[in-house]
């Protein structure tokens, strides 16, 4: 009886232990199974054809323009519309948490999360169509250097571009009176002050839809406001001129400007909440140039920043040395995200310089009315200008109504003329000349 009991529990322990054996055994190729299939690696698309480590996943249909096609063309390039293009089980059941993308330049597709074998796909492309920056460029075949900055430029120049040196290399710029640097995009339209060294495209807000393309007037504008209404000649100081300030910091960073508090709310309402942030770069930046030509940049002390000494005092022998630079990159304001500059903004967007005003024809106190910048309105730059001690005043860059370049204090009102920098390889569409009523068109 003991002999048969004992029998009965080393059974019972075989058939416990060949059980766990089992599910061990099981659980190790589920999770090997699953891992094998969890993500895929980029898969070379080419002529409708998937190659990659996985011999079960089906390409269902692939279309391109909503029309099905047998294969994708090598000498063409498309935009797979994530939001159309489709994976499901094998069982066709949806896949939670899809990930799907297109890389244009390796023609390259990435699907993740891939759990199971089976799973199908529909893709759905758009060809893109567009001219790029470089087929816009194109048109300007009379290219020209400026090295005189003492007068203003005033005629038509049409079909003409100027170039110089920025940061990141060579930059075109436009001055005097074009009539071919028009651009819409997200339902408003723009002037290109120019193509960055990194081939970003800089614009300047002049106009909506609704109201056409505005050259002067208050269509140029998206409003009016204080540069900072925290400066008054009771509370001046240094830091009030900065795009952001902060206490004792010539660079400071802590508080936003009045005027970009406006920026930033016009930028979420019109170009954030609608989608169109996706064209905008994020290194490109704008320059709040702080740097102390003389002084500190703090407090009540006697301070000349640089723009001032370039455009006005020309100390350094030149009749106006404007630049396309900034000279501390705690000044040059980008994304959080970016590689450059301080990365203390919220929303790429921000402000002309009194240095891009004059590349473009404007002059000190001097009056301007045929260059592409003339609205009959004054409007704010971006430049700090200076600090007197004796008068206890801080001034700030601004564009007269008669097109001069000119400084005033901060706790002024005056027009807000958005800037923006629209992405190397924004596309436009075929057929626009650059003109007002035959714009560049964003795609």
């Amino acid at each position: 009886m003991n002999f048969e009991v004992l029998k009965r529990s080393h059974l019972k322990r075989n058939i416990i232990i060949g059980v766990v054996a089992v599910a061990i055994i099981s659980a190790v190729i589920l999770n090997f199974t699953r891992a094998k299939y969890v993500y895929t690696d980029k898969m070379p698309l080419i002529n409708g054809t998937v190659n990659y480590n996985l011999a079960d996943l089906n390409i269902v249909a692939i279309y391109v323009g909503g029309e099905e096609v047998d294969s994708l063309d090598s000498s063409k390039q498309y935009i797979l519309d994530t939001e159309q293009s489709t994976c499901t089980y094998k069982d066709g059941s949806t896949i939670e948490g899809l990930s799907i993308s297109y890389e244009t330049e390796t023609g390259s597709l990435s699907i993740s999360p891939f759990t199971t074998k089976g799973t199908k796909c529909t893709l759905y492309f758009d060809e893109v169509t567009g001219q790029t920056i470089q087929d816009i460029l194109a048109n300007y075949t009379t290219r020209l250097t400026r090295s005189d900055f003492s007068t203003t430029v005033t005629e038509t120049t049409t079909g003409t571009i100027y170039y110089a040196n920025d940061r990141d290399g060579i930059t075109y710029y436009f001055a005097g009176n074009p009539t071919d640097n028009w651009v819409r995009f997200a339902g408003f339209y723009w002037i290109i002050i120019r193509i960055n060294g990194d081939e970003s495209i800089r614009i300047i807000y002049s106009g909506s839809e609704a109201t056409g393309p505005a050259t002067t007037g208050d269509g140029t504008q998206i409003g009016t406001s204080e540069f900072n209404s925290s400066y008054s000649d009771l509370n001046p100081n240094n830091m009030y001129l900065g795009y952001m300030y902060t206490q004792n910091q010539a660079h400071g960073l802590g508080t936003s400007s009045t005027i970009k508090e406006a920026l930033d709310n016009w930028y979420l309402e019109n170009i954030q909440s609608t989608g169109y942030s996706n064209y905008i770069d994020s290194d490109a930046g704008f320059c709040n140039d702080r740097t102390p030509y003389s002084g500190y940049g703090t407090g009540l002390t006697e301070t000349v920043y640089g723009a001032y000494d370039r455009l006005i005092y020309n100390t350094s022998g030149a009749d106006n040395a404007p630049t396309f630079g900034c000279n501390d990159s705690r000044d040059l304001f980008t994304l959080k995200s970016s590689s450059k500059g301080n990365g203390a903004l919220t929303y790429a967007i921000g402000l002309i310089t009194a240095d891009e005003v004059a590349y473009a024809g404007g002059l000190y106190i001097t009056d301007n009315q045929n260059y592409y910048l003339y609205t009959g309105n004054l409007y704010w730059a971006m430049s700090p200008s200076h600090f007197r001690a004796d008068g206890r005043i801080g001034q700030v860059f601004y564009v007269e109504v008669d097109g001069g370049i000119d400084v005033t204090r901060p706790s002024g009102n005056a027009a807000v003329r958005p800037v923006i920098n629209l992405k190397a390889d924004t596309q436009f569409e075929v057929g626009g000349d650059g003109t007002s009523t035959n714009p560049y068109v964003v795609v």
